[in-house]
């Protein structure tokens, strides 16, 4: 199911600027509250209109400023899933899932019965959605966009407001329930572990332009950029000096990395990922820094430390480096003490525009 998108609205801190084409199945839009996602999602279904732009799926003219076209949400045979999932409250399950199907009375009860049974609502056709469970009422949901066979659903942070067991077990659902569904699935969401599991392309905006498109694990493997690099879930950055073709200077750090890559002349930023030093015992080698604890956080499942970067110039921010070290990893510095150095793994140094 292929789906183009061009959107220009002026809002109120920045411009909607974005414009993308994909046939992937899972769409992920990733980014920062505020930065525009919901507003995309909306301006696809119809519920807010751009100044500008055109809005296809399938060869399909939902929106085109130029051509006048604009469908009303209802023929757009778009699904939008809420954040607060926006059932009725005073109907009951199956009146919930019935609401907007077309065709005769007997049709209508058909597929109903269907969704209820692929859903597993089974018992709970007379309930009243105060009475379900949060699971349940993501489940009723579901089952009343589904009944009508969208070409889209569009999933607005359907996990946001839920503690990490109750979202983890949810994800897990809806991952299942739309296992078999031929349409283009969008999620938008500020939670990267929820879009790196959900999508197989990925979007990541930042202030109403998208930053980085393309596959997800390409994304998180290289970025491309600082923004969409921070954005994934970076957490150290420095400024980046060339010093020759294999040689850069993390000036931010003190220290001047050896590469075997080559290195681009548009490289302004290193970064590099919290989880990725690997600790070092004894003698200094080639891509380390040494290790200079400044603090530490135990936190339930990895203990947190912050290193302070080698160099001294006055004009340069002594901002700390994170090291984050998973629980299984800790036991090996409880036995051998802190260790000298940290290195940094090239392969995993992010070079960035």
């Amino acid at each position: 199911m292929a789906i183009s998108v061009e959107i220009h609205r002026k809002l109120n801190r920045f411009t909607l600027d974005i414009s993308f084409q994909s046939e992937s199945r899972r769409i992920g839009i990733l980014g920062a509250s505020g930065c525009g996602k919901s507003m995309t999602l909306k301006s696809i279904a119809g519920i807010e209109t751009p100044d500008e732009g055109r809005i296809t799926v399938e060869d399909r003219v939902m929106f085109d400023s130029g051509e006048k076209v604009n469908l009303k949400p209802q023929k757009r045979n778009v699904g939008y899933l809420f954040q607060n999932y926006a059932l009725f409250p005073t109907m009951t399950v199956e009146k919930n899932i019935a609401a907007g199907l077309k065709g005769s009375r007997k049709e209508k009860e058909e597929r109903v019965r269907e969704m209820i049974k692929k859903f597993r609502l089974e018992g709970l056709e007379r309930q009243l959605p105060g009475q379900l469970s949060g699971g349940q009422q993501q489940r009723v949901a579901l089952a009343r966009i589904m009944a009508y066979e969208p070409d889209v659903i569009l999933l607005d942070e359907p996990f946001s407001a839920l503690d990490m067991f109750l979202k983890d077990q949810l994800q897990r659902e809806m991952e299942e329930l739309l296992s078999d569904y031929a349409g283009t699935v969008v999620l938008v969401s500020h939670d990267r572990d929820e879009v790196y599991r959900f999508s197989d392309e990925l979007l990541i905006m930042d202030q109403g332009r998208i930053v980085a498109a393309g596959p997800t694990k390409d994304i998180f493997h290289s970025p491309g950029n600082k923004a969409a690099a921070r954005l994934s879930g970076c957490k150290n950055f420095s400024r980046a000096r060339k010093r020759d073709s294999h040689a850069l200077e993390a000036v931010d750090w003190g220290i001047t990395f050896k590469m075997k890559r080559e290195i681009g002349e548009d490289i302004a930023h290193i970064g590099y990922r919290a989880h990725d030093f690997i600790p070092v015992w004894g003698e200094r080698g080639e891509n380390m820094i040494r290790f200079d604890l400044e603090s530490s956080a135990v936190l339930p499942f990895e203990r947190n430390y912050y290193i302070r970067p080698e160099s001294e110039a006055e004009e340069v921010p002594q901002e700390v480096l994170c090291w984050f070290v998973q629980r299984e990893e800790i036991t090996v510095l409880e036995e051998r003490g802190m260790p000298d150095y940290l290195a940094f793994d090239e392969e995993k140094i992010l070079l960035l525009k």
